[in-house]
């Protein structure tokens, strides 16, 4: 197989797998915990690709709203990016962010919701 096959080959699979929502963490507007972390996305989206592989790396428990899947989710985030609908956009106990990197999102959860922040200095259970 020739190389640029196997680096084809691998961007689809990223692709596919980033675009799924993670299991146990997908939900709707209406049963997302809004005091928690909730990340707004849509399918294709490069920005909410990298957002959201990143907090697979983490032990940060939040919900993912797919805005194609659901309206009022739609209308949300554009009541809260200026009318656009400006993906990853995550709330954070309420307070929107609008295409946060990881580490803003992380600072908000410490800020907002101490208690889920995820314990990096602690090693995890086995």
């Amino acid at each position: 197989m020739s190389p640029s096959l196997v680096v084809l080959l691998v961007a689809l699979a990223l692709l596919v797998v980033t675009n799924l929502p993670r299991r146990g963490r997908a939900a709707s507007y209406k049963d997302a915990d809004h005091k928690g972390v909730v990340v707004y996305w849509r399918p294709g989206c490069t920005y909410c690709m990298k957002l959201r592989t990143r907090l697979r790396f983490t032990r940060l428990r939040y919900n993912e709203v797919n805005i194609w899947a659901d309206p009022d989710a739609a209308a949300f985030v554009r009541s809260v990016a200026d009318g656009n609908e400006t993906v990853p956009t995550v709330t954070v106990a309420g307070e929107a962010m609008v295409n946060p990197s990881k580490s803003q999102l992380l600072e908000a959860v410490r800020k907002h919701t101490p208690h889920l922040a995820p314990d990096t200095d602690r090693p995890t259970k086995s």
